[in-house]
């Protein structure tokens, strides 16, 4: 049983791994290729872009002076540290370990960013007409794979959850 759970725990790191990889080289070849407030349109509604976000999610905390960079940074390295604890206790729940190693792949992944630039690195830029009531120019805020695979984590624990629900029913 232990070696079946620790062949699963890697299969689950080397996700996380793999989602690190592929966010650190989106942001490296945006770092090389555009300067700061670029932007490339790939379609009408996406572009690429290069911004830089000292905060959270929505730019949250954006311009609090300089100790929110350590404070996500913290909050990052926890999060990473309960992600690991709970793969090794749940490796075997697919959805769940799913969930899991994307949320720990994007978090390491903006984590890194903040220690070494000082900021993490957003490059995807959807925008809408009908996204302008709620952003300038109806423009989401710019975001990286990182984020992407945070919320994918996000909606499997969710989901996880309901169908957990239901099983139990």
């Amino acid at each position: 049983m232990a070696k079946a759970s620790s062949k699963g725990m890697l299969t689950w790191l080397g996700l996380a791994f793999l989602i690190l990889l592929l966010d650190q080289i989106s942001k490296g070849l945006v770092l090389v290729f555009y300067r700061l407030g670029d932007a490339t349109p790939v379609t009408s509604f996406f572009n690429l872009v290069r911004v830089h976000n000292t905060g959270a999610a929505f730019s949250f905390l954006a311009n609090a002076g300089g100790w929110q960079r350590w404070f996500f940074m913290a909050i990052g390295v926890g999060a990473a540290i309960f992600i690991v604890w709970m793969l090794r206790a749940h490796a075997g729940q697919r959805l769940f370990a799913f969930s899991l190693s994307c949320l720990l792949g994007g978090a390491l992944g903006n984590v890194i960013d903040r220690m070494v630039h000082g900021y993490v690195v957003d490059m995807l830029d959807f925008h809408f007409r009908w996204l302008a009531p709620l952003f300038p120019g109806g423009h989401f805020p710019a975001f990286n794979l990182a984020d992407t695979a945070i919320t994918i984590g996000a909606i499997g624990l969710i989901l996880d959850e309901i169908l957990r629900v239901r099983r139990s029913r």
